[in-house]
């Protein structure tokens, strides 16, 4: 079985906010996010409320009590206790993974997830199979089948990959969501980002309509932690919101292409909206076991 991420605590199991920081690659200049590097960055990070990073450096996060989640890239099964091992001794509290390139036969698909899942226990790290494009998870058939097979897999959800590349609002979304309930009680880690039915990465309000898709799939997701959830674990949530092909840009009254939203900003908002989401898993959870007794 693959672990929870834990704190040691005694505590209620709780929403962890972390940041991803490719969140903060190559920002325009007129972002709002901190202009600082090195300490005086992480210091920042955690002033804004973060409790941790994704792809950080250890020593830093260390010095400013956060927490430092890591990352990789499994394709072969063999590969899979090397990576890992080396991972853990680097000093990260857990991992999120693409697996392979999606064009894997179902036996291929599950020795990898094999392999993930021994090497989760062999090195007691947990590692979280994201749902992304190009990878065995790029399709949510093929991925509730996996779960079926292999009920003991945990997920980071990206959601915006099934939400754009499937084009999820076409056809009837509370069908889709109970659809993929099996993956959505198994989500351990979240990457945040929002997408609609055309971009995978859009600038986004919290009335936007899309957005209550979105909201709705990370609820589940948070009550399917929740209903397994021990004292002191907790469920990261990492807002990745990338520059390059991800982010849009738009002309400028000048003639520039820019950014059309300031990711910072974007990233404390869905921050914002993850942890009402988490209130309202919460209260499903209580109201589930109220009818129970």
């Amino acid at each position: 079985m693959i672990k929870n991420v834990n704190d040691g605590s005694s505590d209620k199991p709780k929403l962890r906010k972390l940041l991803n920081l490719g969140t903060l690659a190559a920002l325009p200049e007129w972002s709002t996010a901190p202009k600082a590097k090195g300490l005086e960055l992480y210091q920042a990070i955690r002033e804004a409320g973060y409790e941790g990073v994704q792809g950080g450096n250890i020593d830093l996060c260390h010095e400013t009590n956060l927490t430092c989640s890591g990352s990789f890239r499994l394709n072969e099964a063999n590969e899979a206790d090397q990576i890992v091992a080396q991972k853990k001794e680097q000093g990260y509290d857990c991992l999120t993974c693409h697996v392979a390139w999606g064009m894997e036969d179902d036996s291929k698909i599950d020795d990898l997830i094999n392999a993930i899942i021994i090497a989760s226990e062999n090195n007691n790290i947990p590692l979280y199979i994201e749902t992304h494009r190009a990878t065995i998870t790029q399709d949510t058939y093929r991925t509730v089948q996996m779960v079926r097979r292999n009920p003991n897999i945990r997920f980071n959800g990206d959601f915006s990959h099934w939400y754009t590349g499937q084009e999820m609002p076409y056809g009837n979304m509370t069908d889709k969501l109970n659809f993929l309930n099996p993956v959505f009680d198994r989500v351990r880690f979240f990457h945040g980002r929002i997408g609609n039915s055309s971009h995978m990465q859009i600038k986004f309000n919290n009335q936007d309509d899309f957005v209550q898709d979105f909201k709705e799939m990370w609820t589940r997701s948070m009550h399917g932690f929740l209903k397994s959830a021990q004292p002191g674990d907790v469920l990261p949530f990492a807002p990745e919101l990338l520059a390059n092909n991800y982010a849009r840009k738009f002309p400028n009254a000048n003639g520039e292409m820019c950014e059309e939203s300031d990711r910072w900003q974007q990233a404390l908002l869905m921050t914002q909206i993850a942890q009402s989401c988490f209130e309202e898993a919460v209260q499903r959870h209580q109201n589930e076991s109220t009818k129970s007794l």
